[in-house]
């Protein structure tokens, strides 16, 4: 079924010893707002958790993920030009067909959409799915450790060390942070792409159990605590995302003065929505 309506969302999430998104140009450390001490993921790192979540979960074949671990761009982009339904047209028509079948098979082109012009040429893709920055409720701290690997990678590393075998390393964690991001979808959009309902639903159930399938020993614990959704009457909307946004109010109680926990914070919300809005709770 195509998708008829406008969505906006508020995604709230925690982590809890561990780094969410370390900046590779600052040592890994995780990002932050240098002014504010705010602490921020970047959307492309939830996008790929979304797609991670998608290529574990989804065998049908118009699921497939365009942007994944080792996969040759070029070589999925050249793929699309030698299907018949695009071979059969002219020149001037074939990028045109080449995206659209791309559209067609690869969930995350026809939801985030895609540059696809490096190999024979498939244009390009602004997907109906847009994630913010997150950015947490209050500043953050990094925390540094010091670590050591009882091993070493050569037999000389093994004798210059006296038979210690002890290699040291550093990493960083944050004790505790509650994040917040906005996202929207937009029906016109999704109408270019291809992305229906149950695209939607699919994307709807990433966001919600994506971290329990994203384990690893930095990130420590990071958890969904809310998904919030407006869902909009009509395809153009009802209501400015910005006034819907500010139905969600996040802030640490009164007598916390250091968070340690969601259990630290308090979320309000007005569920007083304007026309032609309803409010979706699939988490808190």
């Amino acid at each position: 079924m195509n998708l008829n309506n406008r969505y906006e969302f508020v995604l709230l999430f925690d982590v809890k010893d561990g780094n969410p998104n370390g900046d590779p140009d600052a040592g890994n450390l995780p990002r932050m707002d240098a002014e504010t001490g705010m602490g921020l993921v970047t959307d492309v790192c939830l996008k790929r958790k979304v797609r991670n979540f998608i290529q574990m979960t989804q065998t049908d074949t118009n699921k497939k993920i365009f942007i994944k671990e080792k996969g040759v761009l070029n070589n999925m982009i050249d793929a699309s030009h030698e299907q018949d339904s695009v071979k059969e047209k002219t020149k001037g028509d074939k990028i045109e067909a080449a995206r659209q079948w791309m559209c067609e098979n690869y969930y995350d082109v026809r939801t985030f959409g895609a540059v696809m012009s490096t190999g024979k040429n498939a244009g390009q893709v602004r997907g109906p799915v847009q994630l913010t920055f997150s950015r947490s409720v209050d500043p953050i701290i990094a925390s540094e450790h010091s670590i050591t690997r009882m091993a070493v990678t050569t037999e000389k590393e093994a004798e210059s060390q006296d038979g210690q075998n002890r290699t040291m390393g550093r990493k960083f964690t944050v004790p505790y942070g509650l994040y917040r991001c906005h996202g929207f979808v937009s029906a016109h959009l999704a109408q270019q792409t291809g992305f229906k309902e149950d695209d939607l639903e699919l994307f709807w159930q990433s966001l919600q159990q994506m971290f329990d399938h994203d384990r690893s020993a930095s990130r420590g614990e990071m958890s969904a605590r809310g998904l919030y959704i407006f869902k909009h009457d009509s395809m153009l909307g009802n209501a400015s995302a910005t006034d819907l946004f500010d139905k969600i109010k996040v802030q640490r109680k009164d007598e916390v003065d250091v968070a340690r926990s969601f259990n630290d914070y308090e979320v309000s919300i007005d569920n007083s929505m304007p026309d032609g809005v309803n409010l979706i709770r699939k988490i808190g």
